[in-house]
């Protein structure tokens, strides 16, 4: 139906009838300067239209639209300032002018019926002779996102070009759908991206998203959520609205906010709505809010107007760089009713200005237009922060450059060629859509233009801070930059010192929906909730976290174990037996008293050698007994200390053969007290088959045993140092392995089968009639040897560590004092405290 309308619009209505008839109503432009060449632009220069329904029939005089706008206002008058400063620029278009066609309209359906009047190009409903007209060779506009695209899918059927300097919308740069569609503006596909980096890089990963409903804002926050999502970032809720929206869904949303727990939110809208929201939020006494916001309004001046603006102090967002245009200012103040005459917004403009009234007006002072805008302070007449009105400019200039190209043939960087300079009355717009596709010049600003094969813009922008916000007044702080065309790590710089957070605070604000989980502990993801909300838990032991917020543990290097804060690996500690404890301390000062003892002892037995008790019992063997003690007595010594290789060789050997020894010299004196018996028997000539040769040759065969059993565990699989990390996982124990188990239990077993012999021949002869029976002493000594060396072998198996050291150190010790104690301390008793009994006929038995 609409196209057909068009069709209307742009036939002649008969062949009978020569006659230019227009089958609809007029739309006639706000502003309009003839020119060879004419360029038109669609602004918005009211706004709002509460419980107003836009349709195609609605007449212009129908349209509900009364805020002035003077942001729109100042983009049309930036347009007819480029214009006449391009007509003055004999470097561009000579010879040529430029005019133009502004249209001033709000509502989707009223923008459309004005991109319908620049397509047929006649203005007036009379019926002439002859249809004339001019056609228009690019529109620039419009600031919304919704009404472009309704005029732009339109006008790219003629493949007229549409410059948007506000739309950034990220649907448009879908060429199929808008083939003539450019803008000087980046597309929110960025600018969601970059909004998501500025959100992480404060910490914010717990945010709600509002926005408008229509094209820009779903389009915009469904971006951010996506992006978002894609950085770890949850969104609490979204939400969308318009201004014109019923007031309860207003406020559903205000009860949203209300409600959550997320501090930071992303308002992806236009100024209109965000002041709506500011009030509801004011009268509902809802604060400690951090706003981010869109392009759109970050930097509206009208914000200034809303209740509640100060609830805006603190809000960040990105924008397109400012910058200045030389000669805008004065250009602007200079703006009065009489230039267009015909134009009724001016008018309202002026009267709304001034506090006047152009016509009189009963109880209103009346004014003739002689007032000057120098004279007072509009946000018209501020150009102290041009950045969409320099995209507007440049938009301009393109189209122009886009004609300058055309007519001068001097195309650069072209993808097509012309076969010869196109006239002047031969411009078509298709080809002003083909020229601006390779359009690439500098501003006099020093900022490079040109269009994507999408007809996007770079994406650069400034990281804006809203300082100040008050009536009539509002401060922009430039805190950061980011370029999309630069390396991801470098896209995004800013300046923290600089800030104003919610409420003038100069601390970060904080919005997550988990505390942060310090270095140590990770993250746990609370059953049925988004990622961000999570319970910080401990690594266990082995495992640590060194950042801020892990999501895992690590674990650890086998040789490392993690410390008691789990943020860092430690080496383990390396346990064993060492002197600087008190354990090893305590075991080395028996060893010690033992070797003292001993030596004492052997004093002892020295002094008395030539009496009766020690004579009768074997001498020879009692002092290789006590040298064989010793050496026990100091073996011990090797267990304590950090193993080496050395050291593990020569404990185990050391303590076998030192022992064997010990046992074999025991053994000897069973042997001879038996057989000392035996001889005092009539015709028994036994002791001559076991004098003092035998029995030396006896204790050292039975120890050369012992030694190759040692030499060949040595020469097989010897003993060395171990790193158990199997025991404990926090420590490792350094121990000596056995190497071969077989040898070591060789050498036990050794040992044992001598000390049972002995303990069994003790036993036999322990009640021989002497009156000094040493049987019974090595009875005892035995009998204590064998139980402590019984009750090691359990208790060696199942020590952990240091302790199974301690365990065989302890059993060397206790048997070792056993011997000492039952066969040599009663002697030294008697040489000592009773030498009137260390004579022959005692110890021989032949007194009462």
């Amino acid at each position: 139906m609409l196209l057909f309308q068009l069709l209307l619009m742009v036939l002649h209505t008969d062949a009978e009838e020569p006659a230019c008839r227009l089958q609809s109503h007029v739309v006639r432009p706000e502003f309009q300067t003839d020119g060879d060449l004419i360029i038109g632009g669609i602004f918005s220069f009211r706004t709002r239209q509460d419980g107003y329904i836009d349709s195609f029939q609605s007449m212009p005089e129908d349209r509900p639209c009364w805020d002035l706008s003077f942001r729109e206002f100042q983009f049309a008058q930036t347009v007819i300032f480029a214009v006449g400063e391009i007509n003055k620029n004999p470097n561009i278009l000579s010879e040529v002018s430029l005019g133009y066609k502004i249209y001033n309209n709000c509502g989707s359906m009223d923008i459309l019926r004005s991109a319908m009047a620049m397509v047929s190009s006649h203005e007036s409903s009379t019926t002439t002779a002859k249809c004339t007209s001019q056609t228009i060779q690019a529109i620039i506009g419009h600031s919304g996102s919704t009404p472009t695209m309704g005029f732009a899918r339109t006008v790219g059927q003629f493949h007229i070009p549409v410059i948007s300097h506000f739309a950034t919308c990220a649907c448009l740069s879908n060429r199929k759908e808008f083939p003539s569609f450019f803008r000087t503006i980046p597309s929110d596909y960025y600018q969601s991206r970059a909004l998501v980096q500025l959100v992480k890089h404060f910490g914010w990963t717990w945010v709600g998203a509002i926005s408008n409903a229509n094209d820009y804002g779903l389009n915009g926050i469904a971006m951010f959520i996506t992006a978002a999502h894609e950085e770890g970032v949850c969104i609490e809720y979204s939400a969308a609205f318009e201004s014109t929206s019923p007031y309860h869904d207003i406020l559903r949303i205000v009860d949203i906010i209300k409600h959550s727990t997320s501090k930071v939110i992303m308002a992806f809208m236009s100024h209109r709505e965000i002041k709506v929201l500011v009030e509801e939020l004011y009268k509902q006494n809802i604060t400690g809010l951090q706003w981010i916001g869109s392009d759109a309004w970050i930097t509206d001046s009208s914000l200034t107007e809303s209740l509640g603006h100060a609830a805006l102090i603190g809000s960040v967002g990105f924008t397109v760089p400012r910058v200045q245009i030389p000669g805008l200012h004065p250009f602007l103040q200079e703006v009065n009713p009489s230039q267009f005459p015909n134009s009724m917004f001016l008018k309202d403009f002026w009267e709304t200005t001034f506090n006047c009234s152009l016509s009189y007006k009963a109880g209103q002072r009346t004014c003739n237009g002689s007032e000057h805008l120098k004279d007072i302070k509009t946000p018209f007449t501020d150009v102290s922060d041009l950045r969409f009105t320099n995209n507007v400019y440049k938009a301009v200039y393109a189209v122009a450059h886009a004609l300058h190209n055309l007519v001068t043939c001097q195309q650069s960087n072209t993808s097509f060629s012309y076969a010869s300079c196109t006239e002047l009355s031969q411009i078509q717009p298709w080809q002003v859509l083909r020229s601006l596709q390779n359009v690439n010049f500098i501003t006099p600003q020093g900022e490079s233009v040109f269009f994507d094969k999408n007809g996007d813009s770079p994406a650069r922008y400034e990281l804006i801070n809203l300082q100040q916000v008050s009536e009539g007044t509002m401060k922009v702080a430039t805190i950061g930059y980011y370029d999309a065309s630069l390396p991801k790590h470098q896209q995004f710089t800013m300046n923290r010192n600089q800030i104003v957070w919610n409420g003038g605070s100069k601390r970060v604000p904080v919005s997550v929906c988990g505390e942060s989980c310090p270095p140590g502990t990770r993250k746990a993801v609370q059953k049925g909730k988004p990622v961000c909300c999570y319970d910080c838990i401990p690594c266990p032991p082995g495992e640590i976290s060194n950042v801020t917020d892990a999501l895992n543990c690590l674990k650890c290097p086998v040789q490392q174990w993690s410390n008691t804060r789990g943020d860092a690996c430690i080496a383990k500690e390396v346990e064993f037996l060492s002197y600087e404890e008190i354990m090893g301390m305590l075991l080395a000062l028996f060893s010690l008293i033992g070797v003292f003892l001993t030596i004492l002892t052997t004093l002892v037995f020295y002094c008395y050698r030539n009496t009766p008790i020690v004579r009768a019992n074997n001498s020879e063997l009692s002092f290789l007994l006590l040298f064989s003690l010793t050496l026990c007595f100091l073996c011990s010594l090797t267990f304590i200390g950090r193993p080496s290789e050395w050291s593990c060789m020569l404990r185990h050997t050391a303590f076998g053969i030192t022992f064997v020894l010990c046992i074999s010299c025991v053994l000897g004196k069973t042997i001879v007290v038996l057989m000392a018996f035996r001889a005092t028997l009539p015709g028994s000539n036994v002791m001559k088959w076991f004098g003092p040769p035998q029995q030396r040759f006896s204790v050292f065969a039975l120890a050369l045993v012992q030694v190759f059993i040692c030499a060949l565990w040595l020469t097989t699989s010897p003993p060395f140092p171990y790193e158990n990390m199997n025991y404990y996982q926090e420590k490792i124990i350094l121990e000596c392995h056995l190497g071969s188990a077989i040898g070591f239990w060789a050498i036990l077993g050794y040992i044992g089968l001598l000390a049972a012999s002995c303990f069994v021949l003790a036993f036999l002869a322990r009640k021989l009639p002497d009156k000094f029976n040493e049987a019974k002493f090595i009875t005892f000594s035995m009998l204590i040897f064998c139980a402590v060396w019984i009750t090691f072998i359990p208790a060696y198996v199942s020590s952990p560590g240091k302790f199974t050291v301690a365990v065989e150190i302890f059993a060397i010790l206790a048997s070792s004092y056993g011997l000492l104690f039952c066969i040599f301390i009663p002697k030294c008793y008697i040489m000592l405290l009773k030498p009137e009994t260390n004579n022959k006929k005692q110890v021989m038995g032949k007194t009462k």
